[in-house]
């Protein structure tokens, strides 16, 4: 049997819960006019979500979309701030017990892992399987078709019932999931929703738990819906390759990509989370460097624009490219 979540729906709903929410939720946004009409109000507002969620009669509001560029565009739904509190709410309590179930080789959205860990944790999957680039080391790369827009609501559900065992805990979650749909009913996730970030790793847990205890895939890392297996051996990889899609495709309702799934060779150079990666080094993308170029021209070398761009290139191979950036931006500055 499963673990199963030690908190009890009262205590999400907690008055002290949404209140310690709150704090974290305002962080940096203190100046933005939503935020501070609420907080005009923040008691009343409290006790008025409190009491709805405690007589079952809380309904989740719209959705205000707008569309941004990160680098690819994509298009963000933002809740109301009641509706966002009670993300963090639930937040608060799920994602500890959560995250102790998913293996240490997810990286997206998760305190202590992120981008830079997984590229060193690709760079030493590459060492290993290449024996320290004495063999060639292949790798399987997949990314899964409209990610957050394909996530099957009744099959989360499912999956919550597994872990949940409290009734009530389970109804809010689907208040919160069933908010939001994306081509059709029942299916899709909010772009934007903190809850969100949580629930496509619960979802794809099951799968990461059957590629490495079923399919026994020792060098796997998954980032969102970006993931490699590392082999010596192509053949493994292709087998590996007819279950993974199974999987997806059956149990949790989701689609390779077609154009983004390959076997190469690391030493031709695999393209993951940004950087181009080779045996013994990495570079960035070409698209990354077009784009950030065009930001410092566009920012006329704004510091905190250069320096986050240096920032970035300090986890790769980059030497001569910063100087390229430092020399652009100083041009701005001496005219």
């Amino acid at each position: 049997m499963k673990a199963q979540l030690a908190h009890t729906f009262e205590e999400i709903i907690s008055i002290e819960n949404l209140l310690e929410a709150w704090k974290e939720f305002i962080r940096g946004k203190r100046k933005k006019q939503d935020m501070q009409e609420f907080q005009m109000r923040l008691v009343d507002n409290i006790f008025i979500l409190h009491h709805d969620l405690a007589n079952h009669t809380y309904q989740h509001g719209g959705y205000h979309s707008f569309n941004i560029s990160d680098p690819k565009p994509r298009v963000i739904h933002k809740a109301s701030v009641q509706d966002r509190l009670l993300h963090h709410a639930i937040y608060r309590k799920l994602y500890p017990f959560f995250d102790r179930m998913f293996i240490s080789d997810s990286y997206s959205c998760r305190i202590g892992k992120g981008t830079h860990k997984a590229l060193n944790q690709f760079r030493e999957f590459g060492y290993r399987v290449s024996k320290n680039n004495t063999r060639t080391c292949l790798v399987l790369q997949c990314d899964i078709r409209k990610f957050f827009a394909s996530i099957d609501h009744a099959t989360l559900l499912k999956i919550f019932q597994t872990y949940i065992s409290d009734a009530n805990i389970v109804q809010l979650l689907e208040e919160v999931v069933s908010s939001f749909s994306s081509t059709r009913s029942g299916v899709g996730l909010a772009l934007g929703n903190l809850t969100s970030q949580l629930l496509v790793n619960i979802y794809m847990n099951e799968f990461d738990q059957f590629v490495k205890h079923k399919l026994k895939a020792v060098h796997y890392i998954r980032y969102a819906d970006d993931f490699v297996i590392f082999s010596e051996d192509r053949a493994a990889l292709e087998y590996t390759l007819l279950y993974i899609d199974a999987l997806l495709r059956i149990k949790l309702k989701l689609a390779l990509h077609p154009n983004k799934v390959s076997i190469k060779t690391l030493a031709s150079g695999v393209d993951f989370l940004g950087w181009v990666h080779f045996p013994d080094h990495r570079v960035l993308r070409t698209t990354t460097k077009k784009r950030m170029f065009r930001n410092v021209k566009k920012t006329e070398g704004k510091t905190e624009t250069v320096q986050s761009y240096l920032g970035l290139m300090s986890h790769g191979n980059t030497g001569k490219l910063q100087l390229v950036v430092n020399a652009l931006a100083a041009c701005f500055i001496e005219s």
